[in-house]
């Protein structure tokens, strides 16, 4: 068995790189020579060996840096959480966090970045979108982090090797980074509905009779139905006391929650060939569509609102939050089937379930859905320019996205979430829980989550996943992956100009509200009729502006590909 400490220094060597020239970009020098200069005289700093402190033992007593940052409600405070204590002993560079709720956050946020006289060096969890960052950069509140990747060994090798995320960063206006990404590539985030079906209540109603073309035997995990054999089991289940509590109307044939980011209604218009998702936008062979402008999506609204009106479907999936939503999944069991990330969050015996393949609709579809749920994050992490040793506290920033320390800051340290010997394959691999803890709630507790990188490499060398995660990409790689249209891809973050930026805000959250106010009308009411359809894709296309706001996005993309 191999020691933590001896991976660590291995391991930091291969994904760091010590090569100090340009960054690439033509940027200039952050500062000059005799400035850095006299940081490396005085206060010992150096970033090219990520084993050695990057201050010394004066610059920890004389330098530090306040960063405000919001926080889980479950977290210790980052300033007690043991991944930051370690992250001091190894680094030198003493870090006073301000931890405050999301919503306090969201509600100091603007006060923040206009008190010039009292801002902290930095904020964590920033949640920065394209708008705000060309705002404040334009009047030079934040620091060009671009300017400094020379002290961003680890930063610096992965933008160069990775394009794609550089170009989901740069300011459009003058081409500068001011935020730090954060990169969690599991390959999870563009599915987050899965289908899951109640294994022996589908038994039951295919011996009683009630599905054709199925047996009991085919009721395993994979299980591929078509619309009106679901419809057959969801009556069924509507029908009758499955959960043998002498009572025929507490079961819930068919749920979900309506427009959450996982869990929600997209996957039923795949039956009709469509890859929607909650903002109906998908790039379909490199064309920016919107579902919504399709009469596929017309017939596809009507025959899932006919389930709505039939009881296939729970009501309460358009009206509950997702805390209500697995609440109702735990004790006696009332979901016949229900669309959700994994079946181990939603009920009690996740074991009574099996998960299938998507529906094939009336016309012979069979489609899962596109998310635009990105696993790279932006703005997570923005700095001010006025820090007074930026050089230093970027060069603490990007120890984070070495993967060995971005497996405790995503999961929680070692020695608490992760054992402190490694496994046979040289990798970091989870504790076993302690007894009354679910791995969220040891997570939520002992992890700052933020600024990591978590790629390919780290799955394979670093860090093994946890199981829950090993499993879900195995359900994906049955009934998720087969089923996505080789020229559909989800749209990535992309930057805006100003004007562009002006015409969203203009009539993009109109637009989103005139769709959702309709669709939720026609899934809870009976359908739409061909006058009303007529008249909705009349005012997309006029008052509505959807075409302008659609050729925002293409012109957004096209240069993001063109890079």
């Amino acid at each position: 068995m191999k020691r933590y400490k001896k991976l660590s220094a291995l391991v930091l060597a291969v994904v760091m790189t010590s090569s100090l020239a340009g960054c690439g970009s033509g940027d200039k020098q952050s500062a000059s020579a005799s400035d850095i200069d006299a940081l490396v005289s005085e206060y010992g700093f150096q970033w090219e060996d990520p084993t050695k402190p990057i201050v010394n033992e004066k610059g920890s007593q004389e330098i530090s840096f306040n960063i405000y940052s919001s926080k889980n409600a479950s977290a210790l405070d980052y300033n007690d959480m043991k991944i930051m204590q370690d992250l001091y002993d190894q680094t030198g560079v003493k870090v006073n966090w301000e931890n405050v709720s999301e919503s306090v956050y969201s509600q100091q946020k603007s006060l923040i970045f206009g008190n010039s006289e009292n801002r902290p060096d930095a904020i964590y969890h920033a949640g920065m979108d394209s708008g705000e960052i060309i705002k404040y950069a334009k009047r030079k509140v934040l620091l060009p982090i671009s300017d400094y990747l020379d002290y961003m060994p680890n930063l610096k090798k992965l933008l160069e090797e990775r394009p794609d995320i550089k170009n989901q960063l740069l300011n459009v206006e003058d081409g500068k980074i001011y935020s730090l990404p954060r990169i969690e590539e599991m390959g999870l985030l563009e599915f987050p509905n899965l289908l899951f079906l109640n294994a022996q209540w589908a038994k039951d109603a295919i011996n009683a009779g009630a599905v054709t073309g199925l047996s009991e035997s085919d009721v395993q995990d994979g299980l591929t139905l078509t619309a009106d054999q679901m419809e057959q089991i969801l009556a069924y289940f509507r029908d009758n006391d499955m959960n043998g509590n002498g009572k025929s109307d507490d079961e819930r044939p068919l749920s979900f929650v309506y427009n959450n980011w996982q869990g929600n209604q997209c996957d039923l218009y795949g039956m009709f060939g469509l890859n929607d998702n909650l903002e109906h936008r998908v790039v379909v062979d490199g064309k920016v569509t919107y579902t919504v402008t399709d009469d596929r999506f017309k017939e596809a609204t009507n025959y899932i609102a006919s389930w709505v009106d039939n009881g296939l479907i729970d009501k309460v999936s358009f009206e509950q939050s997702q805390d209500n939503f697995l609440a109702g999944g735990k004790g006696l069991e009332t979901y016949g089937a229900f669309y959700w990330w994994e079946s181990e969050t939603v009920v009690s015996n996740p074991e009574d379930y099996i998960v299938c393949s998507p529906l094939i609709g009336p016309n012979g579809d069979q489609t899962i859905c596109v998310s635009n749920n990105p696993e790279i994050g932006t703005g997570e992490v923005v700095v001010f320019a006025d820090c007074k040793y930026p050089e230093i506290l970027l060069a603490y920033f990007d120890r984070y996205y070495d993967p060995l320390i971005s497996a405790q800051i995503n999961y929680g340290p070692v020695g608490v979430v992760y054992e402190e010997e490694l496994d046979d394959s040289g990798m970091l691999v989870q504790k076993p829980l302690p007894e009354g803890v679910t791995a969220d709630e040891l997570r939520l507790q002992n992890a700052p989550l933020g600024i990591i990188n978590l790629g390919e490499y780290a799955w394979n060398n670093v860090v093994n996943m946890e199981p829950r995660a090993k499993l879900r990409l195995e359900r994906l790689d049955q009934v998720a992956r087969p089923y996505v249209d080789a020229k559909v891809t989800p749209c990535p973050n992309l930057q805006f100009t100003l004007e562009e930026l002006n015409t969203l805000g203009n009539y993009e959250s109109n637009m989103n509200d005139y769709i959702r106010t309709n669709l939720i009308a026609w899934l809870m009411k009976g359908g739409v009729t061909d006058s009303d359809w007529e008249a909705f894709q009349n005012d997309l296309n006029g008052k509505v502006k959807l075409p302008e706001i659609q050729q925002v996005y293409q012109d957004a993309y096209d240069r993001y590909i063109s890079q």
